[in-house]
């Protein structure tokens, strides 16, 4: 690989081309849109998160995208009827320039939370519009998402906010999560640091319970459902049993939170480094092909590999989590040596990994590769999404913060 530097231009300059009238549209795997696929709002605020990184970074080449991108967000996807934003738009304007919604309209919380750390991204970023987007997605998130007697969000509505599903999940509480740190972050605002801390202690308990493989479904007052899609074990969207990724993308997140938290004078919560160490051993262990190398993609309770495909965010949250954990080890001192030192090898292992099969050439990377290393389609085809590999290049030159956004911010402070 070039430096990691090199290769986050090279990423950025890739997904430019996703550049659609309504957002930013769905990559193939030769970088070309996909017009079968709709415009999607996940992809689009990742998008718009990534450019606004990058203009941080001083490319200002990419400040229109970013623009464009909080455009999108502030008229093309939103729902200008019922509020919050459309899962999914065409490719072209209506004649009064607004979006065309595809499907139903459902709101889902996993993309809403993108909003938010979209729009938090680019109010650092110091993007047009991006502070009243963000102002916007968060009054949404404070009147549709959180449910205050249970420290959580909902997981969908329907289009007109009228009736929410019955079920909640994990990931989209963890994206939620993700997206309050960084509207801490750009908004200074202790409600959305607490809010996280609050889904984070929910985990760290859970985790506690099933010793470290974190369920992933439940019902409306949050019993676990272990058994869910049990006969749909490679479902798409919300898959049997215990995901390794989402286990070191929870560590990395209580590390943030902890970071945040003594920063601003609170104290130091004594449950955060444990609960971190112990996520990022779970799905090690159980996640980590010790024969072929890669990650696993879910496992059992049991630890045992269920859906054996190589998805490349697994790997680049296994990075994060592990470069993040051994720096806040190495902070506490020699008490943590030995564990310093084999997260230090780790990381470097996995990145090794990463760059020899996942890494097609510079700013291209392969999203999905089956058991035996061969480029898969089953749940990723093409190569719509930057923002797990951008976080990925970034943070070895960040420092520390409660958000990837907010690390660049201090970065470009310091310059």
């Amino acid at each position: 690989m070039t430096s990691f530097a090199a290769e986050f231009d090279e990423l950025t300059r890739f997904a430019r081309n996703s550049l659609r009238p309504s957002g930013f549209g769905h990559l193939d795997a030769d970088g070309v849109v996909d017009r079968s696929k709709p415009v999607e709002l996940w992809i689009t605020c990742r998008m718009t998160h990534v450019f606004s990184l990058a203009a941080m970074r001083g490319d200002k080449d990419v400040v229109q995208y970013a623009t464009h991108g909080v455009h999108a967000l502030t008229s093309v996807l939103r729902d200008l009827d019922h509020g919050g934003w459309f899962s999914a738009v065409q490719h072209g304007l209506d004649g009064e320039g607004h979006g065309v919604c595809v499907g139903e309209g459902r709101k889902e919380a996993y993309a809403h939370a993108f909003v938010v750390l979209a729009a938090s991204t680019a109010t650092l970023a110091g993007i047009e519009g991006g502070r009243r987007l963000l102002d916007d997605a968060l009054a949404d998130q404070e009147e549709r998402w959180w449910e205050p007697q249970w420290g959580r969000v909902r997981e969908s509505w329907d289009r007109a906010y009228t009736a929410t599903e019955n079920y909640r999940g994990l990931n989209a509480n963890m994206h939620t999560c993700e997206a309050y740190l960084a509207a801490f972050d750009a908004t200074g605002e202790r409600l959305w640091l607490d809010r996280a801390r609050a889904i984070l202690h929910f985990v760290a308990d859970l985790g506690q319970e099933w010793e470290w493989r974190l369920p992933e479904h439940f019902t409306p007052d949050w019993q676990v459902m272990a058994d869910h899609h049990i006969d749909q074990p490679s479902h798409p969207f919300r898959p049997y049993g215990a995901t390794p990724g989402h286990g070191f993308e929870w560590a990395s997140l209580v590390l943030r939170a902890r970071t945040a938290l003594i920063e601003i004078g609170d104290p130091e919560p004594d449950w955060a480094i444990p609960t971190a160490a112990a996520l990022v051993e779970r799905a090690a262990t159980d996640g980590w092909d010790r024969r072929n190398g890669g990650f696993v993609y879910t496992t059992d309770f049991d630890g045992h590999t269920v859906v054996a495909t190589r998805m490349h965010w697994v790997l680049c949250e296994a990075v994060n989590a592990a470069l993040t954990l051994g720096r806040t080890l190495e902070e506490q001192g020699d008490r943590y040596e030995d564990w310093v030192s084999a997260t230090a090898n780790r990381y470097a292992r996995w990145l090794a990994w990463a760059d020899r099969h996942l890494r097609e050439a510079p700013g291209r990377w392969h999203h999905e590769l089956d058991p035996q290393g061969r480029v898969g389609t089953t749940t990723w085809s093409g190569k719509p999404d930057a923002y797990h590999v951008a976080q990925m290049l970034l943070l070895p030159g960040l420092p520390e913060a409660a958000s990837v956004a907010g690390a660049q911010a201090r970065a470009r402070r310091r310059r």
